[in-house]
């Protein structure tokens, strides 16, 4: 069990970083003071609406608020770190308790578990592998229609679960694609997900002076201002107007279905901010955009349902809509209605992704799904609009730059591999990368190799 209060967490888990380091490289100098994930993530920094939200949406007491955000930083690094150790053995890992002080690892092979318990995470032993389930959802994607809409994988239950909108579609799925049974859970859903059109969350847009979207993340492009959104409001070349009805931009490229992501870029009268608009039009600050593990809090912008908050469900969540299916998006119990599509799903200070769609609505609950932002950066080169970060030392008088491929602006994928200052990094969570978070200076991160 992670420790319950962020200043032990933040230390066991320190010390947990230089267990699992690498041998290689190893040195007698003592190494520099690095931040823990809550302090580089910016924790604390979390808006009062923001915190407001999760007490009333997820029934926490002020001091668990502030704890789970920490909590959740800690934890996404510590399992990015056994993921990385664990290679194709790990099976998913997740976060559990009012205050998410609890994470769990799951892993096939019983050798793993002495290290997983020694970052203070709980062991959990399993059958099949992440990658075995990815798979076999892989396959069901292809052949699957509107009767079984949604395919994730749930590692707390090591299974592929398949949401089926009428009675023997799921087997029906599973016997076209060669599918184990036993590798499945078949859940009944009477409510199909779609897209949410036409009315404003979070700041408004609208699309060829009709119907209306959200902004997402305000974004830059070399000098070019923008934002990024959801690829169903619109096609590249559709033009936009701002939430006062003056002009505004245009969509400069768009993907939907496959994926739900898009981007506009804005006239000179628009200038991007590093905030998504809060409770009562407050603004919450965006530091970065390093994606949460399964069981996190995060929150969702919308100015037709205002601020709601819930938890990540599953990552890598399929879905298909009627027009067609989406991969890649994240599975949250978030709530939301129509006109929240495109808007900004937030967790702490670090932005999750866009809006895509969902069920339900915000009286009696629901289920929402996001596209993530880091793909959306990646795929148009965007960089995204962040508030002040600590640019940390640098050399000192005389001392040379540390050089290297790492780059502020790129996006980084879990696994890529960079040099900085004469050594290689890889990168354990998938973020942008940003001045102050150079791989020395973030082992929440990055892992020297």
């Amino acid at each position: 069990m992670l420790k319950r209060h962020a200043r032990a967490a933040c230390t066991a888990l320190a010390a947990a970083g230089l267990l699992l380091a690498g041998t290689g490289g190893a040195t007698a100098d003592p190494a520099p003071a690095v931040p823990s994930a809550a302090a580089a993530l910016r924790t604390a920094d979390a808006a009062p609406e923001l915190l407001a939200a999760m007490q009333r949406d997820l029934g926490l007491t002020p001091t668990q608020a502030k704890a789970r955000l920490a909590h959740e930083a800690e934890a996404g690094a510590t399992a990015a770190r056994l993921r990385d150790r664990l290679g194709a053995a790990f099976a998913g890992a997740w976060v559990e308790g009012a205050d998410s002080a609890l994470l769990t690892v799951a892993t096939t092979r019983a050798a793993d578990t002495a290290a997983i318990r020694a970052t203070g995470a709980r062991a959990k032993l399993v059958t099949r592998t992440l990658a075995d389930l990815d798979g076999a959802k892989a396959a069901l994607d292809r052949a699957a229609g509107p009767a079984t809409p949604v395919r994730y994988v749930d590692p707390r239950s090591n299974t592929l679960v398949v949401e089926e909108a009428e009675e023997g579609a799921a087997a029906r799925l599973l016997a076209a694609t060669g599918t184990d049974a036993a590798l499945v859970t078949v859940v009944r859903t009477a409510e199909a997900p779609r897209p949410l059109y036409d009315l404003r969350g979070g700041d408004a847009y609208y699309m060829n002076g009709s119907g209306r979207c959200s902004v997402g993340f305000p974004v830059t492009k070399g000098t070019v201002n923008g934002f990024a959104t959801a690829g169903h409001c619109g096609r590249a070349g559709t033009t936009t107007t701002g939430f006062n009805q003056v002009a505004q931009g245009s969509f400069q490229a768009s993907v939907f279905p496959g994926n739900d992501m898009a981007w506009v870029a804005a006239n000179a009268n628009w200038s991007p901010t590093p905030y998504v608009k809060g409770s009562g039009g407050a603004n919450v600050q965006v530091a970065g955009s390093v994606l949460q593990p399964v069981g996190a809090s995060v929150c969702r912008s919308g100015s037709t349902t205002g601020w709601h908050c819930g938890t990540i469900q599953q990552h890598n969540t399929s879905v298909t809509y009627p027009e067609g299916t989406i991969s890649g998006v994240t599975r949250t119990t978030v709530c939301a209605e129509p006109g929240d599509s495109g808007g900004s799903y937030i967790s702490g200070s670090q932005a999750q992704g866009v809006t895509s769609g969902g069920s339900g609505n915000c009286s009696s609950g629901g289920t929402t799904f996001f596209q993530p932002l880091n793909p959306i950066l990646s795929a148009y080169g965007l960089t995204l609009k962040v508030s002040g970060s600590d640019p940390g030392p640098g050399p000192g008088p005389g001392e040379p730059e540390p050089g290297g491929t790492w780059k502020a602006g790129s996006v980084y994928a879990a696994g890529a591999t960079v040099t900085y200052g004469g050594s290689t990094y890889r990168c354990i969570q998938g973020h942008q990368a940003q001045t102050g978070w150079e791989p020395p200076n973030v082992p929440a991160l990055w892992q020297r190799v």
